[in-house]
């Protein structure tokens, strides 16, 4: 025992020289580029260039985005995306108000609950136009149970935000106004508002936004139906002085997903959560200012016993000259103040030692690294039936290329006739053992499976000789890109909440094979891979292939679990002799109450169905026969949540496209 720790001393230690050898080869290699810099930016030449090298950075960036969807079929899909968008944007801005019939109706509804909402809104100097507008948003409001809490800041030259205020106030006494001595800023000046507060639900407004008519309505349903304490809609920006028919970008957002919320504040507008939430915290925290809202939402939809998404745009955000919506550059400490948020909150969930960086999506987009916890030992699971050529280069990579030392590889022979695959296991399990008969590298073994193709029974007879604390079931058709795939793995599925943990998978071509799974998506309605056929270089909707995210499922392709939560679930259904196990197994761990993940910092090729043939898309009637009966079985096995919808997608999007193309 004390040789093995002398071992991993001496081979840390080996590490660390390395690592600090490169870092001051590094650290030399960037003080002579500064110093070169610095002797560029100060010549005359630079100086007299600046035109023509603003004019060269302005189409630099337009071809980067044009080059981001990758080929003409991206770029024909993005166009016909924009297409769908313009269509909807009138659907969801003032056509979608109620009419003379539908408000009545929902004026008269009578609910179970008595609920009054107080609506928040911190003021500072907001253009006349702008307030009145937002002021009308919410006293248009079908629902009649809410208060307007006003709290002005603005300085002496706007003195006519007061008389403003103070003019609605004196026609509805449910609006109320208090001039403050000082501005305080959006977290002083909202906090200011709460203490005026009545109501049991609480709802953050800005003072240049405007409010759908029935999101009140919305929300009291959600309330009533649900028993909801934290509540967010789907949300929309608008230019500045123009309608909310002026629409830029359409936000259609999954349900509630902690992943995504701490690697983006995609929850953002319009926020009501119960007021008790607050007790043994305060609303908004000065030090997050920029990002006080983000920081307020991990707070309390941590707490929160059911936080409720409304898929609707409910929420007009209006974008103007120096307005987070316009340009987050505009307030550059909202980078810095969300960082803080994420990292307070994360703090407070138990984590250490992990780290948060901006991705290239965004600034507030962050990529969130997680201290893998002690050295678990991971158990690789690999089915294979013939295909020497194809398992040598997994085999290969996966030693050639994997940072994670404590790892086995398990490999399950299925009838293969070929000699030279035997030559192969001998080869490769003989070389895993030193001179004395111990391991030499990663230990691989080989067991034989001997009954007919089963995907399902195959990978949990593989998984009964596994010795690891967590399973990697990996396909034979994979070569792996990241050094450190099987951290990036890692870091989720030690965590207790999580199931499943799933890679960013391309095709040879470098376009995306999976990026994670929707229920319901595609032709057979069973479940399909979003963003599928995207270029690599692609950002995906709203930023989704740039950060971590929970999903209601993830390809077995390259699916870790810990070997705990796999045996608790009796491993995947040999119901599913072929297809949709995979997602079968992630549905049911999200029935035990897990989340399961999607990390794009994992990356493997996938020469997808290499080894056995598509079964989906398969000329053999027999194949195609089996998928349809599989996807029979699927489809009602959970047809209550394929009718619901998926969680983690959002109705408004195609079922027909994996692009989250809208529908019509």
């Amino acid at each position: 025992m004390k040789n093995d720790y002398r071992s991993a001393y001496r081979r840390e230690a080996e590490k660390t020289a390395k690592l600090k050898s490169r870092l001051a080869g590094m650290e030399n290699e960037a003080e002579e580029l500064e110093s070169r810099t610095a002797h560029i930016k100060g010549s005359k030449a630079f100086r007299l260039s600046k035109p023509l090298r603003v004019t060269y950075h302005h189409l630099k960036k337009d071809l980067g985005r044009v080059a981001r969807y990758g080929s003409v079929r991206g770029i024909a899909a993005k166009l016909s995306n924009k297409k769908l968008e313009r269509s909807a944007r009138l659907k969801h801005g003032t056509r979608s108000f109620p009419d003379a019939e539908r408000r009545k109706l929902e004026e008269e509804t009578v609910f179970g609950r008595q609920v009054l909402f107080s609506i928040l809104v911190p003021l500072y100097n907001t253009p006349e136009k702008f307030l009145r507008e937002m002021i009308e948003s919410v006293t248009a409001q079908t629902y009649r149970g809410w208060e307007l809490i006003l709290a002005d800041g603005s300085d002496a030259e706007h003195a006519y935000v007061e008389q403003v205020c103070k003019s609605y106030a004196e026609k509805d006494v449910r609006i109320r106004y208090s001039r403050l001595e000082k501005n305080e800023g959006i977290s002083g000046n909202t906090n200011e508002c709460l203490k005026l507060a009545t109501g049991n639900y609480i709802g953050l407004l800005d003072h240049d936004d405007v409010l759908h008519p029935s999101v009140l309505y919305e929300y009291m349903v959600r309330i009533c139906e649900e028993n909801a304490d934290y509540i967010y809609c789907d949300e929309t920006t608008f230019k500045g002085s123009k309608t909310i028919d002026h629409m830029i970008t359409l936000h259609f957002k999954p349900d509630f997903a902690p992943d995504n919320l701490r690697a983006n504040n995609y929850i953002c507008h319009f926020t009501v959560f119960k007021r008790t939430l607050l007790e043994g915290t305060e609303l908004f925290r000065s030090q997050f200012d920029g990002s006080q809202d983000h920081d307020m939402i991990l707070r309390l939809t941590s707490m929160a016993k059911h936080v409720s998404h409304v898929p609707r745009i409910l929420y007009y955000w209006r974008s103007h000259p120096g307005s987070v919506a316009a340009d987050i550059k505009a307030k550059t400490y909202a980078i810095d103040a969300a960082k803080g948020a994420v990292s307070e909150h994360l703090k407070g969930m138990g984590f250490k030692n992990f780290t948060i960086t901006s991705t290239k999506a965004f600034e507030t987009i962050f990529r969130i690294r997680y201290e893998i916890v002690s050295d678990p030992k991971v158990s690789i699971v690999i089915p294979n039936k013939d295909h020497v050529e194809d398992l040598k280069r997994l085999i290969t990579s996966i030693k050639q290329k994997t940072t994670y030392e404590n790892y086995e590889i398990v490999i399950v022979e299925n009838n293969s006739t070929s000699q030279e695959i035997w030559d192969y296991y001998k080869e490769i399990t003989e070389n895993s053992k030193d001179e004395k008969g111990g391991t030499k590298g990663p230990k691989i073994r080989v067991v034989v499976y001997k009954d007919e193709f089963n995907f399902s029974k195959i990978c949990n007879f593989g998984a009964s000789f596994a010795t690891g604390d967590y399973l990697l079931l990996l396909n034979n058709d994979m070569e792996v890109i990241t050094p450190d795939w099987i951290e990036e793995l890692l870091m989720y599925a030690q965590r207790p909440d999580v199931g499943a943990v799933g890679a960013k998978l391309y095709y040879p071509d470098r376009t995306i094979q999976h990026a994670g799974v929707v229920i319901g998506l595609g032709a057979h309605r069973t479940a399909g891979h979003v963003h599928y056929r995207c270029a690599d270089t692609n950002f995906g909707y709203m930023g989704r292939l740039m950060y971590a995210q929970n999903f209601s499922a993830v390809t077995g392709a390259c699916l870790m679990v810990s070997t705990a939560k796999f045996n608790e679930l009796g491993g995947l259904d040999e119901d599913f002799a072929v297809a949709l196990n995979d997602v079968d197994f992630c549905l049911r761990l999200l029935g035990k109450g897990y989340v399961n993940v999607w990390t794009p910092f994992c990356e493997l090729y996938h020469f997808e169905s290499a080894s056995r043939g598509s079964d989906v898309e398969h000329p053999d009637p027999a194949k195609a026969a089996r998928y349809d009966k599989e996807a029979e079985h699927f489809r009602d096995k959970w047809r209550a949540f394929i009718d619901k919808g998926d969680p983690y997608y959002n109705v408004n999007f195609s079922l027909d496209r994996s692009d989250f193309a809208l529908k019509m």
